[in-house]
């Protein structure tokens, strides 16, 4: 007797365009199986509001399995994908292979220290939850050692952070981190100078949000400065010690805390065939997303460089997100026997926040800066974080800031060593 085989899909990567992916098969009953290293997903835009205490980190994540549960042909596997074979469609773990008749990559981006000297040894990535924490600890423990210290070297040092990276990140997390030393200070610390404490926020090339148009960026970067971020245009950095930063004009900053914004890989599993990749290290995909030479893997997020198409890209959620459903639909169309179709990209826009009441964005042909940019970006991000229970602790949060200048408590927490 002949049994029928139910096609599987695996998804690697469980961030926002794995997930949407995952979520529009399950709709369908396709047999799906979605692994990532965490069994959570992460709400990747608000990660610098952790960092700067604004947020707690339970807050801005979602478990898989509560997120899927009411979708029961989607399965999830907490694994760390070590290699993959497109030839005989296996994928391998740590002690465990997986076979697939589809399989979809959107494993993310790694951060791109760009051959700095000493970049990921003294520098501090935000790429996930772990990194956001690991930042804020960071932040908060100069704050306590400056407040005992009595050199005044020291104490400077402690309290200037830098920030390499002008885009979307390192300008959200300027402005959050310079209100943070403004009210921590007051409120916490008032030994400690207001003055003392200073955000410097170097740029690589001639302006500040360089996919903005060029009013936003100068917007920006005038806000910035009159609410004390040291912003450094044209500035290349060329070595980062356990104690300062050096750029290329042999100029030297002395901090504790240098934060890397500036560049990002994408973060691909080991693939035993060779594929085409652009810059950036990103797959190489047609216009269907699909992998080139293997029609039933498809690439999506940050670890795609889609043909013809990825000059118009940005990077952002918006594009992952439709990536994810793109994908799916494809898969979708290829189990009914049909041809896959291009990835068209809808745009609907792009918002980053300066600091409190100020932001930037475009939409369509429409640019919007200040408190309805601010606005925007705080009800855009309410509606699509996961988890009715994380949006009324955000809200909340949000809220205490806004009126009280403090979010989240401004503990240490430490990871305790067994």
């Amino acid at each position: 007797m002949k049994t029928s085989h139910k096609p599987r899909v695996v998804v690697i990567g469980a961030g926002f365009a794995g997930v949407e992916a995952a979520k529009k098969l399950g709709k369908q009953g396709v047999n799906v199986l979605l692994v990532d290293r965490h069994n959570y997903h992460t709400f990747v835009p608000m990660l610098y509001q952790v960092a700067t205490a604004i947020l707690y980190p339970h807050q801005i994540i979602y478990p898989l399995r509560r997120l899927f549960r009411r979708l029961p042909t989607v399965n999830i596997l907490q694994a760390d994908v070590k290699q993959v074979d497109f030839h005989n469609q296996i994928i391998y773990g740590e002690n465990l292979t997986i076979n697939y008749d589809y399989l979809i990559i959107a494993t993310g981006s790694i951060s791109q220290y760009l051959g700095v000297t000493g970049a990921p040894e003294n520098s501090f990535p935000i790429r996930t939850l772990t990194d956001a924490i690991a930042l804020r600890n960071q932040i908060l423990s100069c704050f306590e050692q400056a407040a005992k210290v009595t050199d005044e070297d020291e104490k400077t040092r402690l309290l200037t952070f830098v920030i390499v990276g002008g885009g979307a990140t390192g300008v959200e997390l300027a402005g959050s981190l310079n209100e943070l030393i403004q009210c921590a200070f007051k409120q916490d610390y008032p030994s400690l100078n207001r003055d003392k404490g200073q955000v410097i926020l170097l740029q690589s090339g001639e302006q500040l949000f360089s996919s903005y148009p060029q009013q936003l960026s100068k917007y920006t970067e005038k806000w910035l400065r009159h609410h004390g971020v040291k912003v450094h245009l044209n500035s290349k950095v060329s070595k980062v010690t356990a104690e300062a930063v050096y750029l290329e004009d042999e100029t030297a900053i002395f901090t504790d805390t240098v934060i890397w914004t500036a560049g990002v890989l994408a973060g691909i599993p080991e693939i035993r065939q060779s594929v085409k990749t652009a810059k950036k290290n990103k797959i190489i995909v047609e216009e269907t997303l699909q992998v080139c030479q293997h029609q039933n893997v498809y690439g999506v997020g940050d670890v795609c460089y889609v043909d013809r198409q990825q000059e118009s890209f940005n990077g952002v959620a918006q594009e992952a997100i439709q990536q994810g459903k793109t994908a799916a639909d494809n898969i979708l169309r290829q189990m009914r026997g049909e041809s896959p179709k291009p990835f068209n990209y809808v745009n609907k826009g792009r918002l980053a926040i300066i600091g409190k009441h100020a932001g930037v964005g475009k939409i369509g042909k429409f640019t919007i800066k200040g408190f309805i940019a601010w606005f925007v970006w705080l009800e855009v991000h309410l509606v699509y974080l996961p988890g009715i229970s994380n949006r009324l602790g955000v809200f909340s949060n949000w809220l205490k800031y806004y009126f009280f200048g403090e979010g989240a408590w401004r503990v240490i927490i430490s990871r305790v060593k067994k």
